[in-house]
């Protein structure tokens, strides 16, 4: 268990401390020269094999409240300090509002320096804590008079937390690996160290973590866990590491050592906003100081809707779903209230619509689960369930998205969870988006996923859109001919003639697959007329069965596919697509290369930037470019063709 003091400055926390476990935690020559604390100090005391108390020691100064929210945000345990002969005083009423802010919910109270006042003034006092105490979550909790000077009362005291702390049970064990950094430092011959509470999860030597919001990659050379050497740390510990491949420069305050699964960084954050109902108001915009665990920078408050808001960060930081915040005036002076993050990677437009805002309350559920189930029920375009996990630390978010009653749709590439209503609504947009596109286009055969996707949820993740699509082919509510949607009662097909003649063309196409011959020498070759042919080409074309790259050259698309991926690949090697660099590539001229190249960019799948391309991504060949089908195989599955030999 984790022992945070609170209190006002000369108070006797430190010496408190001492009196308890025996350790100075004044380490800075300028703490012992002033008799103030500065900096957070720790002191740990053993109470049997199993269970060990550690304490953090915060300066009580008003200019150190900052310091004072680096320790506090990591205690199980809050101990109120006040001096018997000065009372409660302005940074006993902070800290204590502080311990509330950040939602620790025991303690006790320390009555200290009673040698140097009578029995009288220590009563008059406690009665003070307590009318001060009431409403908080240090109502009714017990009171121990003491004088770390001549040791009264520390015995109790001490008695009281060690039962306290056999008895404790923690509730941060959940999820991954995260670590708050309050302290870095070097030592000679050793390396990198850093210091923090444990949130969640455990490490283990050896393990390799991240440094977030950073996102440097390191590796845990050793551990200390509650003051002692140890081969693993767990949730609820105070822990030192000492870290591999990074510097202490590298490192400051307020960042976070996490599983690489769960690293992010951001510049803002949605969540909940208390005030107290006697505090200052927080004008919308204005500058305010924001304390996320050991994190300190500044920022504004933008409201969303009663109780929720959106705060915008002027540093990135890190931060997950259920951590408390707490918020501080422009000056830094006093403290205006706090609350919880709701969503760390919040989108950055239509943040106050009402489907954003649905999906703010459902994440107001307490349980990961009970969040999962009311977010699938809200959102119009499902609940992407790795970055659920990922932003709220949830080790078992593809169990509980399977648990409920809303669809689980799980690719290689994503993992959703959508609500029925949601599911259904999603299916009719893209059937009132086919049936529209036929009456306007009725001799298209359709229109291709891409495009499916932008027109009726073009903010519908690509791999659930997919999923969807695949489910609606699946259940015989839309068709799917050569890459091309339709609904089944659509059908553009070719006549015979036309199909003859398609068919015929085909197998000359394949065989000069990047130099396939023109229209003319196709109707010369086949002896038809050369309008009978175009027109053949064409509708086909329109079927998704060939690409017309330009007015009278079709080509297969398994050719068109092949040429895709070697324009995958030049971007990937280079950057971006060069019209020499494709030709040289693909072996064919510059004029048809650059005609290849601007039917890319027209059917979506390149970009032109200045003289290169880049891969557009969600793009119908993206897929395809990354695994291509064998250009046999693609042949094969053309209707109406009959495999020919691959050149």
């Amino acid at each position: 268990m984790i022992v945070g003091t609170a209190g006002h400055i000369d108070h006797g926390k430190t010496s408190l401390v001492r009196a308890l476990t025996g350790v100075d935690t004044d380490r800075l020559p300028e703490e012992r020269a002033r008799g103030i604390s500065i900096d957070l100090g720790y002191a740990y005391l053993s109470i049997d094999e199993a269970h060990t108390l550690g304490f953090v020691d915060v300066p009580g100064h008003e200019k150190f409240v900052h310091t004072m929210l680096a320790g506090a945000t990591g205690i199980d345990f809050a101990l109120l300090v006040v001096a018997a002969d000065d009372g409660v005083m302005p940074q006993t009423r902070e800290h204590l509002a502080i311990t509330s802010i950040l939602g620790i919910c025991s303690g006790a109270i320390a009555i200290t320096k009673i040698d140097t006042v009578g029995a009288a003034r220590v009563a008059e006092c406690e009665r003070q804590v307590r009318a001060l105490v009431v409403g908080t979550a240090l109502e009714g909790a017990p009171a121990f008079a003491v004088s770390s000077r001549t040791g009264e009362g520390v015995a109790a005291l001490d008695a009281f937390l060690r039962d306290v702390a056999v008895g404790f049970a923690r509730t941060r064990s959940a999820g991954l690996f995260r670590l708050a950094v309050d302290r870095s430092f070097t030592l000679p011959g050793v390396g990198t160290i850093v210091t923090g509470t444990v949130y969640s999860g455990e490490v283990h030597v050896g393990d390799r973590m991240t440094v977030a919001p950073a996102g440097l990659a390191v590796r845990v050379r050793g551990l200390h866990a509650q003051g002692k050497r140890a081969e693993v740390a767990i949730a609820g510990q105070r822990c030192a590491l000492n870290l591999a491949q990074v510097s202490r420069d590298d490192i400051r305050r307020g960042d976070w050592i996490v599983d690489p699964l769960i690293a992010l960084s951001t510049d803002r954050f949605d969540a909940t906003l208390e005030l107290p109902a006697d505090g200052a108001r927080v004008p919308p915009g204005s500058e305010v100081h924001v304390h996320v665990a050991a994190a300190h920078t500044t920022g504004r408050i933008v409201p969303l809707a009663d109780g929720l808001v959106q705060v915008v960060l002027r540093g990135p930081l890190a931060c997950w779903r259920g951590d408390r915040f707490v918020v501080r005036d422009a000056s830094a002076t006093r403290t205006l209230g706090g609350g919880t993050v709701l969503d760390p990677l919040p989108p950055l437009r239509y943040r106050r619509a009402v489907a954003r805002l649905a999906a703010l309350r459902a994440l107001q559920s307490l349980s990961p689960r009970a969040q999962l189930a009311a977010l699938a029920d809200a959102a119009i375009n499902g609940v992407d369930v790795r970055e659920f996990a990922r932003t709220g630390n949830v080790l078992d978010a593809s169990r509980l998205a399977a648990s409920l009653a809303a669809r689980h749709v799980v690719t290689a590439h994503c993992e959703f969870a959508v609500g029925d209503g949601a599911w259904n609504n999603l299916i009719a947009a893209a059937i009132s988006a086919l049936d529209a596109f036929h009456r306007e286009h009725a001799d298209l055969l359709g229109m291709d996923r891409s495009r499916l996707r932008r027109i009726a949820f073009p903010k519908l993740d690509a791999g659930l859109s997919g999923a969807l699509v695949d489910t609606m082919i699946a259940e015989g509510l839309v068709c799917e001919s050569a890459g091309i949607l339709h609904l089944p009662g659509h059908d553009n097909a070719l006549t015979g003639q036309e199909r003859a003649l398609v068919d015929a063309a085909i197998p000359r196409l394949l065989q000069r697959r990047f130099d396939p011959p023109w229209v003319r020498d196709l109707a010369q070759d086949l002896r038809s007329p050369e309008a009978v042919m175009r027109g053949a080409l064409i509708r086909a074309a329109k079927r998704g069965e060939l690409h017309q790259v330009v007015r009278d050259l079709f080509y297969h698309p398994g050719a068109i596919d092949e040429l895709a991926r070697r324009a995958f690949e030049l971007e990937h090697e280079h950057g971006e697509v060069l019209a020499a660099a494709f030709r040289d590539r693909t072996g064919i001229g510059r004029k048809r290369a650059i005609q290849i190249l601007e039917y890319f960019d027209r059917i979506g799948y390149t970009r032109r930037i200045r003289d290169g391309r880049t891969i557009r991504a969600g793009s119908p060949f993206a897929a395809k470019a990354c695994s291509p089908v064998p250009l046999a195989a693609e042949a094969r599955s053309a209707p109406g063709v009959t495999a020919a030999p691959a050149p």
